[in-house]
């Protein structure tokens, strides 16, 4: 019987050892928090599929930034030394991403942000991937649409100073668009938090805009548009993958009406068997249809799970180094391939609001871009 009982209790000890701890670093609070909410629903659903590898179960451990970049590190530091976790999926803002990225790259541990666009954030660092495409791709695809699908000739760039993406999309939107014959482009500033754009409308009428690009968030970009429409602005509103999540409507009604944004997803655009089978699984969760963020959440698990499975071990160095090699992969975003600096190469979805709803409006392919 004693023997029963040790070799039992090794038996336990073992199967506790059998659990992969991967920690998730999410807004789940904050300016962000609708990011961080559809994020982890996809996330969630993504665990759910898939809650085992290499035959040992996963377990996710969320940490909330609270939508802050001092937040971020420590979730980070917390997710690395308290809990031991082999791998991290998250940030998902850039900025967030940044402050959390060379805590990882330092402590050897893999990370996948599904969401962070800012190229710094690979940038000469072989821990620290992404599950989407970066903005210099996507500012270039916003230009292209602009000058010949929108006709634009003459741009202000609403540009978010305290936001790291905002600054780095407006900057790679303004080189691509330059490239153009006759056109124009003016730099407006605002602050995260900020209200009252009006100095900024009017300068950007007084320039005789045609269009307006906003490649910041959420709810600054509606109270941008609220606030232009109401002055009597009746050009176009273009936009980033920052703006796709429902609060854009709720806050700026009809004013974000006829806005177009770039974005990595939309169900009618990505044309894998899994996206339909996700579309389908999330909308009877959730009840609406999957936002970026949440499909690329399902995808950098999906990612990070296969790496763990071509590595043959939950060692961070191999997940790593397995995590570069993935190629074609068959995601719901679209097949995606990450290259020798971890970013992922994958087309641009363009959407516009119409009807209260995201509809799709085209893919701009990396090809027609480079």
């Amino acid at each position: 019987m004693r023997k029963f009982l040790v070799m039992s209790a090794v038996a336990l000890a073992i199967m506790a050892m059998a659990v992969i701890k991967i920690g998730v670093v999410f807004p789940m609070t904050g300016n962000l928090s609708a990011v961080g909410e559809a994020a982890w629903n996809g996330l969630k659903l993504a665990h759910e599929e898939k809650p085992t590898v290499l035959g040992q179960k996963v377990e996710l451990i969320l940490a909330d930034n609270r939508s802050e970049k001092t937040e971020s590190a420590n979730a980070f530091q917390r997710l690395i030394s308290k809990e031991k976790v082999v791998a991290i999926i998250g940030a998902m803002s850039s900025g967030n991403t940044l402050a959390g990225a060379p805590i990882a790259e330092e402590n050897h541990v893999p990370m996948i942000s599904p969401w962070a666009t800012n190229p710094l954030v690979t940038q000469n660092r072989k821990y620290v991937n992404r599950a989407c495409f970066i903005d210099p791709f996507q500012g270039a695809a916003a230009a292209i649409f602009a000058y010949k699908e929108l006709g634009s000739r003459n741009v202000a760039i609403f540009m978010d100073v305290e936001q790291d993406y905002c600054v780095g999309l407006a900057n790679f939107f303004a080189r691509k668009f330059k490239k153009f014959s006759g056109t124009k482009t003016h730099r407006l500033f605002y602050k995260t938090g900020d209200q009252d754009f009006s100095a900024q409308i009017a300068a950007a009428m007084g320039y005789g805009v045609d269009t307006i690009y906003i490649p910041g968030y959420y709810t600054e970009a509606a109270l941008i548009a609220r606030q232009a429409r109401q002055m009597g602005f009746t050009g176009k509103l273009l936009a980033g993958d920052g703006v796709e999540f429902p609060e854009l409507v709720k806050i700026g009604g009809k004013a974000v009406e006829g806005m177009y944004f770039t974005t990595h997803y939309h169900p009618k655009g990505a044309a894998t068997e899994a996206s339909k089978i996700f579309v389908k699984k999330y909308k009877e969760r959730y009840g609406e249809d999957p936002s970026a963020a949440a499909a690329l959440s399902y995808d950098a698990y999906m990612i990070l799970l296969k790496a763990i499975e071509m590595a043959g071990s939950a060692d961070p160095v191999k997940i790593a180094e397995n995590i570069r090699k993935i190629k074609d992969f068959p995601g719901v975003t679209g097949v995606i391939t990450i290259d020798a600096n971890g970013n992922a190469i994958k087309p641009v979805v363009v959407d516009v609001v119409k009807d209260g709803k995201f509809e799709f409006v085209k893919m701009i392919f990396p090809k027609d871009i480079m």
